[in-house]
């Protein structure tokens, strides 16, 4: 091996290039069981950002069952997921272009099974009721004159798609519908503004009616301040789900009293770990059944995730051992358990596990690029002091290239990242578009500010009031950390973030003097106009994390950077979808010709087609070496290859 030459650090030339991370990465969904086939959705940047299901027989071949012209994606909450449902080969599922629901046979071409809508009538988180041969899933309907759409829980015939029969409704939200294993009772979750469902949700359950109604409904848990996540009947009809009513989203059990005993609410395995999630999307899980008193579930504690088995007549938790510190979405049946699964070193890929040996079997990756281990690097889980004496959580990223060294005394630059959300957290899970950074020269800190889940709802709430500034403050003290133990260049610090990590990043830019450049991707600058024109799902977020609006608009402008321009004084780079419902173009516009007019240098890439998040390949090369570029200008190293410029007003 040669001897490493020593070159600035951003320089360095990486074998991961922005050209491998688009033509050989897809996006994973969550894998599905039928028997002895496995189902799931892989999300293509090559074909547009489309979403085909794939299908692996038990002889192990993987071909896809979406034809070409099929985009299974729902746009229920905007965010989706959920999309389809599986059960004997036949599958279900909405459809990007008219959101209407599909039946598909294998080998045959989809049949519609619900009316044209104009995309008006959209459905999500589909259960097969086969004792009444029927669907039930959430719709949420636009095509009304109310000035939000309808969110309902509604059964579809799947002998007559015309009758469609609406089971529940008059909450703003509704999800997770589960049939008892009899099919005598559906459980649901719903909830109400301003909650989201990570604030308050309540799990019902009732009885099914010889003609599929619903009645005699029962609130079993949940409320206002506390959050349920994924309720299930075991395999012998008792009710199980996920709370945080102790500040840990822990199980929980529902038995009915009995005849001699007591019933009620009991906890499974009191842990200060999570065993859920943010319920941004539908479709999420993160245990399941093996037997009927045997649960598969995943569980986090401080940012890594571990696989364990639940008995739950003894509350004993075994931890299963895996290479892997990013594990969800568990589906078990008949001695086995397919999951979805990371590590640092190992892409998301799902995973297939024999539960009596422990053997697994990789059935797909998000990438099969091989990258030699010398041109990665590992994340370290770090705390740092932050505001008011608490403590914040990251993951730190050294830069890493077997072929460079950097010059004596030389500190490498460093890039923040804040995740969206801002309810999220980023994992350690291998990242390519991180890896891009490192293997150039660049340190990343991925920031899990306060607000960020995984940690309790105690931290999750440290945002609540408080957007703008906790996130913010712990993104700055991070970098700050870093800079003080001689580990990165306190004068070359970036920041980046999309979405409300764009909103985060924006406020850092303008309200702090930490960073010297920043890019925003789909990022937040106005909070009245997002308060005013952002979707149904998200539309009263900010009463809890800013305040009620327009009572408290006094605020809403006081953390609003683009009312604070004359305090920004260092360079950004904006990314933006013009089709974006939830931060419409406007928001990054108005901040582009604002910091024209001081004659700061500023970038603007806009994207036809794209919404909110960029799923076609040639835009997501275009953001990676745009803001790379757009760093090698202003921190004033030269790419060791040849970058697409983008164009950069301002730039002297």
């Amino acid at each position: 091996m040669t001897q490493p030459q020593v070159a600035p650090t951003g320089a360095w030339k990486s074998p991961i290039t922005s050209d491998l991370i688009v033509s050989e990465t897809i996006g994973l969904g969550a894998a599905r069981l039928d028997g002895q086939y496995i189902y799931w959705v892989e999300m293509r940047p090559t074909e547009g950002g489309r979403n085909v299901i794939v299908r692996r027989t038990p002889d192990g071949k993987i071909s896809d069952v979406t034809p070409s012209g099929f985009n299974v994606r729902t746009r229920v909450h905007e965010y989706g997921c959920g999309s389809f449902v599986i059960a004997d080969g036949i599958i279900y599922f909405s459809n990007f272009a008219d959101q209407r629901l599909y039946k598909q046979s294998l080998n045959t071409e989809p049949e519609p099974i619900t009316p044209p809508s104009d995309g008006n009538l959209r459905y999500a988180d589909s259960i097969i009721d086969r004792q009444r041969e029927r669907l039930i899933c959430v719709r949420e309907d636009h095509s009304g004159d109310s000035h939000e759409p309808v969110n309902t829980l509604v059964s579809i015939n799947l002998k007559n798609s015309a009758d469609i029969q609406v089971l529940v409704k008059g909450n703003d939200f509704y999800s997770s519908p589960r049939l008892s294993p009899d099919g005598d009772k559906l459980a649901w979750l719903c909830w109400n503004h301003p909650n989201m469902p990570w604030d308050g949700t309540q799990l019902w359950v009732a009885q099914v009616q010889e003609d599929g109604s619903l009645a005699e409904p029962e609130l079993v848990a949940g409320g206002d301040n506390e959050s349920i996540f994924q309720p299930e009947w075991s395999p012998n009809g008792v009710r199980y789900f996920v709370s945080d009513r102790t500040n840990w989203w822990n199980l929980y059990r529902f038995s009915p009293p009995l005849l001699r005993g007591a019933g009620g609410i009991e906890p499974l395995c009191n842990m200060a770990a999570e065993f859920g999630q943010p319920q941004w999307v539908f479709g999420m899980s993160n245990y399941t059944f093996e037997a009927e008193n045997s649960i598969i579930c995943t569980y986090t504690q401080n940012g890594i995730w571990h696989l364990a088995r639940l008995d739950t007549s003894s509350g004993k938790l075994v931890e299963i051992d895996t290479p892997y510190t990013d594990i969800s979405s568990p589906q078990a049946a008949a001695g086995r358990v397919v999951f979805s699964a990371g590590s640092a070193t190992e892409p998301t890929s799902v995973v297939l596990m024999d539960l009596a040996t422990g053997e697994m079997q990789v059935l797909r990756r998000a990438t099969e690029v091989a990258i030699d281990s010398g041109y990665l690097s590992v994340p370290q889980a770090i705390e740092f002091p932050t505001e008011n004496g608490l403590t914040a959580h990251a993951f730190f990223y050294p830069p890493k290239n077997r072929d460079y060294i950097a010059p004596d005394g030389e500190k490498p630059p460093l890039l923040v990242r804040s995740h969206g959300g801002p309810t999220g957290a980023t994992s350690s899970s291998f990242n390519l578009k991180i890896q891009y950074w490192t293997s150039r020269g660049f340190a990343v800190l991925d920031v899990n500010y306060g607000g960020s889940t995984g940690y309790g709802r105690e931290y999750r709430q440290r945002l609540d009031g408080n957007w703008g500034i906790v996130d913010v403050d712990d993104c700055a003290n991070g970098a700050k950390y870093l800079a003080e133990k001689g580990l990165v260049d306190g004068n070359r610090m970036a920041i980046a973030g999309g979405s409300a990590g764009g909103y985060t990043t924006l406020c850092a830019l303008t309200f702090r003097d930490t960073f010297k450049a920043g890019a925003s991707y789909y990022g937040v600058s106005d909070l009245e106009a997002l308060a005013k024109d952002t979707h149904k799902f998200e539309s009263r977020y900010l009463d809890r994390l800013i305040g009620p609006y327009p009572e408290r608009q006094d605020i809403y402008i006081e953390r609003s950077p683009v009312h604070y321009t004359e305090r920004l004084s260092c360079p950004v780079i904006f990314f933006q979808g013009l089709e974006d419902k939830v931060v419409p173009p406007n928001q990054a516009e108005i901040m582009v010709e604002v910091l024209k007019k001081k004659g700061l240098p500023v970038a603007y890439v806009p994207f036809e087609g794209e919404q909110h998040g960029f799923r076609r390949a040639e835009n997501i090369k275009r953001c990676l070496d745009g803001e790379f570029y757009f760093y090698s200008r202003l921190f004033g190293f030269e790419p060791a290859e040849a970058i697409a410029p983008v164009a950069i007003a301002n730039l002297t």
